[in-house]
């Protein structure tokens, strides 16, 4: 009998040791390193039950390499097509992540019952019964999807071979095991290993993986960090469960860029396309309120247009609060300085509550002044006209900044019937003779003065 093989690894970034230690010295993180028995016996590729033959790569001069665009599948779906740049590419491995109970997995089960190419869903947390349940939700009548309950790399593949499908999601990536690898289905040694066969399987056959990821509970994809540089793209599906709207981002991509952003609606049916996701963003409240501003921002290549809802008080305790939702809480506490010093107004014995509607964070510094407007309007209860929107940044001396893509917000603010939006003087506008009014200001005291007399 062979001797076993055992090494410890860092549960954190996958540092491989041969001892246990303290501290990982590649993460700098106390007590991560557990033991796990590493291999079994010989390690074969996918190919084990086939006869395939293996390639050699052979080294080219730069100049006789293609540069043609990737031929891409079109998902069928508009949001998820945008995200991943225009569609996926053959031979790419995608991780989706996303907090239980998100939607992640009607999500792409969603995708595979609509497209028209044969797709296998492979499922390693839900029965046969269960996927038929949601599908019958969803699209009852495809005829392109296979579902495979599995959890077994070696008997995925076999499955593959006899199917042959064009598309493979597999759900979830923490669940699967491999016969090479002797430790426990979702430690690092066999999410390390399933992904590494996964990603051979891609790259030679041509065919697109697309895995489902568990996060951590500080939000991260569990598993080590290598999970993320093995694939090619890594995608976040988040948002509030109390909410129905659900947002699709791209943390990384190497066929796309990894500043788009997909808006999806949870109905009964499945997650429908928020197509215009200015119109939900807006409350379409009839009284004017004070404490709300809307601002233009850019997401990607998509321009929004988002509410930003401000409350202040005086406080109650000797301690001022200073809360933000979907917003950062430090760039609140500098432009409520700034409002101090460069303003005037004394807010430093107020509480100040703010958040971002719909269930969104935005880290765009255009809604700077969005946010410093919303918070001048509920402390002097005054409310903003409508029609009226913003789109600038705040500097520390209390200046306003120009934005990129002004254009993009001022024909979004157009679309959608605003009549003024405010931007920075030094803005350049590529725009003649707009529709909407462009006010001009360079700085705060502009704004105030024209808004609060």
């Amino acid at each position: 009998m062979a001797k076993t093989k055992v090494a410890y690894f860092c549960q954190n970034c996958g540092a491989q040791y041969p001892k246990w230690v303290g501290q990982c010295s590649s993460c700098k993180q106390w007590n991560t390193v557990v033991e796990e028995v590493v291999q079994k016996q010989p390690k074969n590729t996918w190919k084990t039950s086939t006869n395939g033959s293996s390639r050699t790569a052979k080294p080219l001069p730069v100049h006789q390499i293609t540069n043609e665009s990737e031929i891409r599948i079109t998902m069928l779906d508009q949001e998820f097509n945008r995200v991943l740049g225009g569609g996926l590419v053959p031979g790419s491995l995608t991780l989706l992540g996303g907090e239980p109970g998100i939607g992640k997995s009607t999500l792409l089960l969603q995708i595979a019952l609509k497209l028209p190419v044969k797709t296998l869903y492979v499922s390693g947390e839900e029965s046969q019964k269960q996927i038929k349940m949601r599908a019958d939700r969803i699209l009852p009548n495809s005829q392109n999807c296979f579902v495979l309950t599995e959890t077994k790399t070696q008997n995925i593949f076999q499955q593959i071979v006899a199917t042959e499908p064009d598309l493979i999601i597999i759900d979830s990536i923490q669940t699967l095991h491999t016969d090479y690898i002797e430790s426990a289905a979702g430690s690092i040694s066999q999410i390390r290993e399933c992904t590494a066969e996964l990603i051979k399987f891609a790259k030679e056959s041509n065919t697109p993986v697309i895995l489902v990821g568990h996060i951590t509970k500080d939000g991260t994809i569990a598993g080590p960090k290598i999970l993320e540089h093995m694939v090619d793209t890594v995608l976040q599906f988040e948002g509030d469960r109390n909410y129905v709207y659900r947002i699709l981002r791209s943390l990384k991509n190497r066929f796309g860029s990894t500043a788009e952003l997909g808006i999806y609606e949870m109905q009964g049916n499945g997650l429908r396309e928020v197509v215009n996701p200015s119109e939900v963003l807006i409350s379409n409240s009839e009284g004017e309120l004070s404490g709300t501003a809307i601002a233009a921002t850019v997401e990607g290549i998509r321009p929004l247009m988002i509410e930003v809802q401000a409350l202040v008080s005086t406080a109650v305790y000797g301690t001022p609060q200073r809360s933000a939702t979907g917003f950062n809480a430090k760039r609140l506490n500098m432009l409520l300085a700034v409002l101090e010093k460069r303003a005037g107004f004394k807010l430093a014995a107020k509480d100040v509550f703010l958040n971002i509607t719909g269930g969104i964070s935005v880290d765009d510094p255009a809604i700077d002044l969005a946010v410093m407007v919303a918070i001048l309007s509920s402390n002097a209860d005054i409310p903003i006209e409508k029609g009226i929107c913003f789109a600038a940044e705040i500097g520390l001396a209390g200046e306003i900044r120009p934005v990129q893509r002004v254009d993009q917000r001022i024909l979004e603010a157009e679309k959608l019937g605003f009549s003024t939006i405010f931007i920075s003087k030094s803005n350049k506008i590529g725009i003649k003779k707009p529709k909407v009014e462009v006010r001009l200001v360079s700085k705060v005291e502009d704004v105030v003065t024209y808004l609060f007399g």
